[in-house]
């Protein structure tokens, strides 16, 4: 393959290029956000396994989202975005589900062997035009919302306009799910988005490009990990690191992010997060593989009515040369705190020292010239 432009150097195989003559295919992570329940067993089996310190039990008034970030000390982070909005914004989530009108009290006498009124009335739809023009024209109403005469309890007929001035009709908590009375387009609500992030794992790594002592290396696997041993603290990775991943420990001044599990991968083990999630949010797997899957799994969404589903980066020519963790996203990157077009920081590096070179070269010459220029 040939090396990338978005790249400071090498192909697109990226185990191979760091050296590995005999690697296996390159393994990764895809998560589908779209079944992820922010359970967080992911976050808890990371920190058991790798020994993770605690990250501290800060309440940071951000939903149900304490973890805040990926840090040093929280190598997966389960994100939660509340987006109020009205749940019909696509397709109306109970369509293609019976919605025919409630069962009438008549049926529901007779399916409770009895023939007296039963003080129940099932589905009666909350704000009930009919019912709340029956309350308005007679007395106050049986359980049923039938007005009855004052004083008899015996029902009355009624019709629109006619009797006193009843009791308000406030509505009462309806017995069929939510959407099925108003229609989904109806309700004012809100949706949850949530996301476990993870270091990206990337094609073209700008740590690795920056690392002065070697500390972060390519594993045989594709992933990318930091040998804290070897680890002097500079802080280069960090501000390298497009995604923001990479993290400093406040107490040793060491660089720490996910390691995808290598000690796991070695013996043939799956990773711990991906173990331990519950609803196959986060697949393990081989990477050309993965991809495949999540094509699949796009397709199917928007054929269910989810145009909005998407991938985030398993394009092999974006910035970074494709991530070793690509999602499934149900709106924009941004939503979900993730750059909308990731490059690889070191990109520019060589133009910027041939530039730098050419400088002094220049610096060097108008010396030399007014040095000569001095003397004669």
């Amino acid at each position: 393959m040939l090396p990338d432009p978005n790249s400071l150097y090498g192909p697109l195989d990226p185990a191979p290029d760091a050296g590995w003559s005999s690697a296996p295919p390159r393994m990764g992570f895809f998560t589908d956000t779209s079944v992820c329940i922010g359970c967080k067993a992911c976050e808890v089996a990371c920190k058991e396994w790798n020994g993770v310190p605690e990250s501290g039990f800060d309440l940071l008034g951000m939903s149900y989202d304490n973890t805040g970030a990926l840090t040093a000390n929280s190598w997966r982070h389960v994100a939660f975005i509340e987006q109020p909005r009205p749940a019909g914004h696509r397709t109306p989530p109970f369509a293609g589900t019976p919605t025919d009108g409630p069962v009438s009290a008549a049926s529901a006498a007779v399916a409770a062997g009895t023939s007296e009124r039963t003080g129940t009335d099932p589905g009666l739809p909350t704000g009930t035009p009919s019912a709340a023009a029956r309350m308005a024209a007679g007395g106050p109403p049986d359980v049923l919302g039938d007005p009855t005469t004052a004083g008899t309890g015996s029902p009355i007929a009624a019709g629109p306009g006619g009797g006193g001035a009843g009791p308000e009709f406030l509505g009462m908590p309806g017995a069929r799910p939510p959407g099925r009375g108003t229609g989904a387009e109806g309700r004012t609500d809100f949706r949850w988005l949530m996301m476990s992030d993870v270091c990206k794992h990337c094609t073209h790594a700008a740590c690795l490009d920056v690392c002065p002592t070697g500390s972060l290396f390519r594993t045989e696997f594709g992933t990318v990990v930091v040998q804290e041993d070897i680890c002097n603290g500079c802080g280069y990775c960090i501000s390298a690191c497009p995604y923001g991943v990479i993290d400093q420990r406040k107490d040793d001044g060491r660089a720490w992010k996910c390691t995808l599990c290598y000690d796991r991968l070695g013996v043939g083990m799956t990773p711990a997060c991906a173990q331990a999630c519950p609803t196959e949010s986060i697949q393990y797997g081989a990477l050309d593989e993965l991809r495949e899957r999540a094509a699949v799994r796009v397709a199917t969404l928007h054929e269910r009515g989810v145009p909005e589903a998407r991938l985030y980066g398993h394009d092999p020519n974006d910035g970074v040369g494709g991530d070793g963790a690509f999602f499934l996203l149900l709106d924009e990157p941004e939503v979900y705190g993730l750059p909308p077009d990731p490059i690889v920081t070191t990109r520019d590096l060589p133009k910027m020292w041939k530039r730098a070179g050419i400088a002094a070269l220049a610096m060097a010459a108008a010396t030399v010239a007014a040095f000569v220029g001095g003397s004669s």
